[in-house]
């Protein structure tokens, strides 16, 4: 079975009606693992056994024709916790690591009935662009297998868009759902700071981080986060109001909507032009549905790169202190001392790029350079978010390019850590205001997927969908589907 060709509306239908059983809907999803994924490399650990026995449950106790989600499968990205099936943040560090509960994101989906088969690829402790930064393994993009599938969430893009399942959830700091959506040509949503609980979720910047789904269609991604969000007495970072119905009004259409366009989103930095006229022609398209197209300025967006990594990789430093080899995870063989036990544990079990961070952080936190540089980042990050708040007071959503590339080539820039950290300069913004942001393909250049993120205020995310959906409908890039380009 290839997923790409049902929405999760059609794959309920057909469990409703028997006219396949739950059993055989998660067999098919490792039929097709094990056709695809010795070229993709999405998945780190399959829980086979334990779906099985869940779908043989589901198909018992009967689906739920009244729960969409109910026995569809579901994978999880390798950074969020998985009772007892192995959870490494793709990090040597975490190589063997078993969590004893479940993420409050995956509790809600089980409740909701959805079946997990396995963990996905990342980089490291979620810190990249490209899913390189991976110690376990490497994730190709399924339209052309020779470019990454964009990061840190490369592995739950890569097993959607190469139909292995038809969703997956991710993690989004600084763009990790938006930039890998855009990569693969699929939906990713990165909702409100406070949306989904955190709890579960392997800290990297904890005011950045958000769970968020990746699926083929705006509608499917509506129904996923209808599942995952609300208040969680675990996480005190989680929104106590109320939780709307994300697929309330997603018809409605966008006549009347006043939709922004950031200047500063369609500048030089855009390389690929293919990019910003896909974008363009996006906006005639919503202007011909009658929303109205209004220019506004993101003045300080200029300084979300530096101060998105001053402070993720401050949040960092101090939230990767706990792998000390003493408690749990990697501990180095060759050790004298306590001292060693620390150095030599963190040195072997940490990657390259976790190091770097790991560094920066520890350095803009330190006495004598706390003010030059953690405290400017902060007061950046205030001014970015006012420039949201402004913008919207004038307009309901803002449309803008996810990426200011399309999916490059595996190797490419991960020798040049500065032209990664580039990479994010559309995403990071989003992060630091706290605001939703949707990533929706909007076409191709050169058979590869263009992404548009359409920005919401905060905890408007149903606003986002209908925008989103109203273009989706109005268009047919769903009829594209990867090629596995590129492959021996």
């Amino acid at each position: 079975m290839n997923f790409l060709d049902y929405t999760l509306e059609e794959l309920h239908e057909k469990l409703v009606n028997k006219e396949w059983t739950a059993v055989e809907l998660i067999e098919s999803v490792y039929e097709k693992i094990e056709e695809t994924d010795e070229k993709v490399g999405a998945f780190l650990t399959l829980n086979k056994e334990e779906a099985l026995e869940a779908a043989r449950e589901a198909d018992k106790n009967g689906i739920d024709p009244n729960n969409i989600l109910s026995g569809l499968p579901v994978g999880i990205k390798d950074n969020i916790s998985t009772k007892g099936v192995r959870t490494t943040a793709a990090s040597k560090m975490l190589e063997d690591f078993v969590p004893v509960y479940d993420a409050t994101a995956v509790e809600k989906l089980k409740q909701a009935g959805m079946i997990s088969v396995g963990k996905l690829n990342l980089d490291e402790f979620a810190m990249g662009g490209s899913t390189e930064n991976s110690a376990l393994k490497t994730t190709r993009n399924p339209w052309d297998l020779t470019k990454v599938p964009g990061g840190s969430s490369g592995g739950s893009a890569a097993a959607v868009a190469a139909g292995q399942i038809p969703v997956s959830l991710g993690s989004d700091t600084g763009g990790s759902i938006r930039q890998p959506a855009s990569f693969t040509g699929l939906v990713g949503m990165k909702p409100t700071y406070g949306r989904v609980s955190r709890y579960g979720l392997i800290a990297f910047g904890s005011s950045l981080d958000q769970i968020g789904p990746f699926t083929r269609t705006v509608k499917d991604n509506a129904l996923v986060l209808n599942a995952i969000s609300g208040t969680d007495d675990k996480d005190s970072t989680s929104y106590r109001g109320e939780t709307p119905d994300f697929t309330e009004n997603i018809d409605k259409g966008v006549k009347g909507l006043r939709i922004g366009v950031p200047k500063e989103y369609f500048h030089e930095d855009a390389k690929e032009t293919a990019i910003v006229s896909s974008v363009r022609q996006a906006l005639d398209e919503y202007k011909k549905m009658g929303a109205e197209i209004v220019e506004v300025s993101l003045p300080h967006s200029k300084y979300g790169i530096p101060a998105y990594y001053i402070i993720a990789s401050s949040e960092a430093s101090s939230n990767l202190q706990r792998f000390d080899g003493i408690r749990y995870g990697y501990r180095s063989e060759n050790i004298n001392s306590l001292e060693d036990i620390y150095v030599k544990s963190r040195s072997e079990g940490f990657g390259m790029e976790v190091k770097r961070r790991i560094m920066l952080g520890t350095f803009s936190l330190s006495s004598g350079f706390y003010d030059a540089h953690f405290k400017k980042a902060a007061q950046a990050r205030t001014l970015i978010r006012q420039d949201f708040d402004k913008a919207f007071e004038q307009v309901d959503v803002l449309v803008a390019p996810t990426t200011t590339s399309t999916a490059f080539e595996i190797g490419g820039k991960i020798e040049d850590p500065l032209a990664m950290y580039m990479a994010d300069v559309l995403t990071v913004p989003v992060n630091l205001a706290g605001v939703p942001s949707l990533s929706i393909p909007c076409g191709f250049s050169e058979g590869l997927p263009i992404g548009m993120q359409i920005i919401g205020r905060p905890f408007d995310e149903q606003t986002i969908y209908r925008t989103a959906y109203a273009y989706e409908k109005a268009t047919n890039h769903l009829t594209k589907k990867p090629v596995f380009k590129g492959g021996e």
